[in-house]
This record gives structure tokens, sequence and C-alpha cells, in this order.
């Protein structure tokens, strides 16, 4: 709250004198020539629109007040609109995080300080959800890393925090081999060591993910070496590149609980995250040939998975995160994935536009800006409330497509075409 403060008032010294003639000639005068001044300042400041601010690089104790940051870029403009809506629905768990994700890579474009406050002061990400399954806390710990990394890589709390909740999940077990190849295992909280089960496996090992980000910032060993044991196992135990690859981009898993039976939604897309983390803290070629095979895989339309003219997951829900993992791909090899952006604007147009004026579903509630949790315009995907539209895991998913949508085109792009956008 602002403080309230006391005028001093001058006390006029001797006896109040009418001012002569031509004083008073004077006085006027000089009255006259300051209120011409202060009405052109005013006339200036009213007029004025205010720009957002640039990227600050670093993020201050107490961040500046919020102003009203109106992109005029068509892109940016339908990643604020679905925003708005996400920010009243948000919810400080992994839906939450989805969306904090996507409000990290639009912050990197256009350092708007209410995306900060949201995130600092309002909404703090430290305060997340704690005790629920691990593929929520690796949500989690993906946004604080973001944000840590677009603010500046100066703010020690969301590291600390990151390391926090990756060592509570690692002491607990979810690290394990108890089904024949090392892997993190998803389980309800208090489930008894050993009966975890597998599901979703992609999600879960985003924690190796988050282990690679631990390792480049804090360079302890062990994170590094948690990656590795997930991916390439040890002499004993596979891990699970042995487990699923079955080379040419193509991952196949064993009868499971999601994704039409199958542990591996997204036809294996989400290894394209945890290979490029991989590829990027040791520079070994493996994990990006592997990254850009499956996401040429999953994005050819032969393999039936996406739509063949408008690159939609057809099938599954999740779109948030499986933009994202094709475009993590895209980034590690922009020259042989050159097509990869392309083909999610596709799908982000399509979604925004209902299928063209064709959806039987509602894709795109233009009233609000709400988004569907899936986004085949025909409906009748499998996944998580798929048919839900503006809920806070459907606009969580969608904030976090469009922002890294946003992100590549206004950054990764012009950085690596040598064009300054």
């Amino acid at each position: 709250m602002n403080k309230q403060t006391k005028k001093n008032r001058r006390a006029l010294s001797g006896p109040f004198r009418v001012p002569s003639p031509r004083r008073a000639y004077f006085l006027k005068g000089g009255i006259a020539v300051v209120s011409v001044l202060l009405a052109a300042l005013l006339l200036v400041v009213a007029i004025r629109i205010p720009s957002p601010p640039p990227p600050s690089g670093r993020e201050s104790a107490h961040p500046p007040a919020a102003t009203v940051y109106r992109p005029t870029e068509k892109w940016l403009q339908r990643a604020y609109a679905i925003d708005v809506l996400f920010h009243q629905v948000y919810t400080p768990c992994w839906e939450g995080a989805y969306g904090a994700i996507g409000d990290a890579h639009l912050f990197a474009v256009t350092g708007d300080s209410a995306l900060l406050r949201f995130y600092t002061v309002s909404h703090p990400l430290t305060e997340m959800c704690r005790q629920t399954w691990i593929d929520d806390q690796a949500w989690v710990c993906l946004a604080e890393m973001y944000w840590w990394r677009f603010t500046g890589k100066t703010n020690s709390i969301w590291v600390a925090d990151a390391v926090r909740r990756y060592t509570e999940y690692r002491d607990s077990g979810g690290l394990s081999h108890h089904e024949g190849f090392w892997s993190w295992y998803n389980f309800p909280p208090n489930t008894a060591p050993g009966q975890e089960q597998i599901f979703t496996n992609s999600n879960m090992n985003q924690m190796a993910t988050v282990a690679c980000w631990l390792y480049e910032v804090t360079r302890e060993r062990h994170f590094l070496d948690d990656a590795l044991l997930v991916w390439n196992g040890d002499r004993l135990t596979p891990g699970i590149e042995r487990t699923y690859y079955r080379g040419n981009g193509r991952w196949v898993g064993k009868s499971g609980l999601a994704a039409f039976g199958n542990p591996l939604p997204w036809m294996g897309a989400g290894y394209c995250s945890i290979a490029g983390a991989l590829y990027r803290v040791t520079g070994e070629e493996k994990y990006r040939r592997i990254a850009v095979a499956t996401a040429k895989r999953v994005m050819d339309p032969s393999t039936g998975w996406v739509d063949p003219a408008d690159f939609y997951q057809i099938r599954m829900d999740g779109n948030g995160a499986f933009v994202h993992f094709l475009l993590d791909a895209y980034q590690m090899a922009p020259d042989e994935l050159k097509e990869i952006p392309g083909k999610v604007e596709k799908s982000l147009e399509y979604v925004w536009t209902n299928a063209h004026g064709k959806a039987t579903v509602v894709l795109h509630r233009e009233s609000d800006h709400g988004i569907r949790n899936g986004w085949n315009g025909r409906g009748g995907e499998d996944g998580y409330r798929v048919g839900e539209v503006g809920t806070v895991h459907a606009q969580g998913e969608a904030v976090r497509a469009f922002g890294l949508y946003v992100y590549v085109t206004n950054v990764v792009i012009p950085r690596t075409s040598g064009v300054r956008k």
C-alpha cells in the first residue's frame, strides 16, 4: 500500500504585498508560459501509447508494476487472447505448470512484466502442488527452469525448488528398475515400494529432462548420471532406449494404461525433449539423431498419427505437450526439421478457425477464446477429459502450444537464419 505523506507548507515571510503593475505584468506572462508548457506536456502524455518493455534478461526482487501489453503480431495476439482465460481458471498444479511453460516463452519474446508478476507475486511457482504424481512434479520443475532461464538465470529460488522436488521423488524410489529396465516410475503418493506401475512412460521421464537442466545449472554430476541411466541403463539393466526404441524414429511399448493401451503416448514424441536435453549437455550425436528421426516419423501423415492436411493429432489429447516436444526437436536440428514449425502452425490455425469453419465440436470458443482439450474437429480422441473447453487443463495446454510456437518463430528462427525479427 502507498504510504500517506504530509505536504510541507512554506510560511510567507513578511506582510503580503500587492504587486506593482509592472510586476503583475511579468507575473501574468510567466504564468501564461508555464500554462502553455504544462498543457503541451499533458497532451504528449495523453497521446503516448506505452510500448512493451524489452526483455530485461534479469528479474528484480520486486518486479515493476504491470502494464497492459497489446501485441500486434497475429500469433502473439492469439496467444495472449488464450492466456487471459488461462489466468482466470489457473490452478497451482500440473495443469497450471503447462501454461506457466507457455507463459515463460511468451515472456522471452515480450518481456511483459505482467507475466512475470503472475508467477512471482500473485501465483509463485514455488508454491505449486507437491505430493502428487511424478510427471506432475516434472512439469512444475520444467516451468521453474524455463522461467529461471528467460529471466536472466539469476533467480536461484526456482533452481533450489526444482532440486528439492527432484530429490524428494528420487529418494522416494521414483527412479527404479523393478520392472526390468531403468525408468522413472509414476505412482500415486504413499504407494508401497515395488508396487509402482509404468504408464505414459515418456511423461514421467521428463524428470530425466529436469535432471539435465539441473546438471547444467549446478554442475553436480549425479543429475547427469541419473539422466544417462534412464536412457542407457547400465551393464545389467537396460534403459528406455533399449527397452522401447526400434530404430528409424519408431518407439514400441507393451500394453499399458494410456494411449490405446500403449505406454508411449504421441508415438514416442515425448522422447524428443529428453534426447534434446541429453544432446545439449553431452554433445553425443545419437541423441540428436534419434530425436530427429522420431519427430519426422510422428509428423509423417503416412504413420496415421497426424492429419495429412492440418497436422493435428487425430487420436490423442495433450496437444500442448505434443507441440512442445516437436519444437524441442526442431530447436536441436532446425536444418533437418525445417518443416516442423510450418506443420505446427497449420495445426494451430486449424484449432483457431474451428477446422476452417467445419468442426463438429467446438475447438475455439470465440466468446472467451476457450480452447478444447482434444484438437480433432470431429471429436472421438482418447485421453484425459478430451472434450473440455476452456478448463485449466485444456487452456494450459493451449497456452503452452501457442507460447512455444511464438517463441520459435520470433526468437529461434530469426536467430538460426541470421535474420533479426
